[in-house]
């Protein structure tokens, strides 16, 4: 597990380098974790101790949550003085998500057809 977890956090650290060498806008995280699926995907397979690791932490899950809960109520006074944008990029996001799905699942769906 040791070892499933440092290699975990050395993907993080590499995308939080990677992040911070070119100033992106991405997080590091995310750039680790692309990392870590390119690897899964030359390896074809994931490693067992990796395998647990990750579902021993997904099982835990909602822990993470915590901190953002909390930095959402110590935060609510600026919330409250910008609800209008918030619930504005909620809707549109949510709407922008269905309608990009809906045209993926389409195309996707419509090369099935073809194969048939």
């Amino acid at each position: 597990m040791l070892i499933a977890l440092t290699q975990l956090l050395i993907c993080q650290l590499i995308g939080e380098i990677i992040a911070r060498a070119f100033n992106l806008a991405i997080p590091g995280p995310v750039i680790g974790m692309g990392i870590l699926l390119v690897v899964l995907l030359c390896r074809k397979s994931i490693p067992q101790n990796l395998e647990a690791t990750a579902e021993g932490i997904l099982s835990h899950l909602s822990l993470l949550f915590v901190p953002a809960g909390v930095g959402v109520v110590a935060h609510l006074t600026i919330l409250g003085d910008e609800w209008q944008p918030i619930i504005g990029s909620l809707i549109g996001s949510t709407v922008l998500t269905v309608l990009v799905t809906g045209w993926l699942l389409q195309r996707l769906h419509k090369g099935d057809k073809d194969e048939t």
